[in-house]
């Protein structure tokens, strides 16, 4: 008798307008609330970018090992994706969908790995900013005028079996940066005046709610 066909995990995307929104620490609560219900959860890759409430969230879920790339002050880690394969969670964080992956690394892209996962049959909750939108790369730039490099395909959009969109006014996030809740101190004079200007940000929540 034939073997039944793997299922392909189920992809939710956690879909905002900027960095500090809160989608990671929305996924996370979710996650912890899943594995209160008996899910199988495990963090294939975090980036708190030193936020402590974020690594708090965190506490207390598995997390996958890292697998280092390079070394010395140059090395890169990405998760172990062969040890998630053989550890076989029901549901796998990935962290920052568009991000490019170390040299070395089997693959090119983190959407290329949160790809593999699926098609191995493990469900993937992962985040996104819409700036990395690849159709919206030229209007991205028209808009806000930074060139924004990482990018991740449309299609995805549309394979995704569910998107959490996190929301949060400009006025509110420029008052978590102001506060230095998403950035350093030292960076968030140059965030508030640069890519975070009030235009910015409701131009590209705008985009998020379209």
């Amino acid at each position: 008798m034939a073997a039944s066909p793997r299922l392909r995990g189920f992809l939710r995307l956690y879909l905002g307008a900027a960095a500090g929104v809160g989608k990671t620490y929305q996924m996370l609560g979710d996650a912890r609330l899943a594995a209160e219900e008996g899910a199988d959860v495990v963090i294939g890759y975090l980036e708190p970018h030193g936020r402590v409430p974020t690594e708090e969230r965190a506490r207390g879920l598995e997390r996958a090992p890292l697998v280092a790339y390079g070394s010395g002050g140059r090395a890169e880690s990405e998760p172990d994706y062969e040890w998630l394969l053989e550890r076989r969670p029901s549901v796998a964080i990935i962290d920052e969908l568009a991000h490019t992956n170390a040299a070395g690394a089997a693959r090119r892209k983190r959407y290329d790995d949160v790809a593999f996962l699926l098609d191995n049959g493990i469900d993937v909750w992962t985040t996104v900013n819409i700036q990395h939108l690849e159709s919206l790369n030229g209007r991205i730039r028209t808009l806000t005028g930074v060139e924004v490099r990482e990018t991740f395909p449309d299609r995805l959009l549309h394979e995704a079996d569910e998107i959490k969109l996190v929301d949060l006014s400009p006025a509110s996030l420029r008052e978590r940066i102001a506060r230095g809740l998403v950035y350093p101190p030292e960076r968030c004079d140059a965030a508030l005046t640069g890519f975070f200007t009030v235009e910015n940000l409701t131009a590209l929540r705008a985009l998020v709610l379209l």
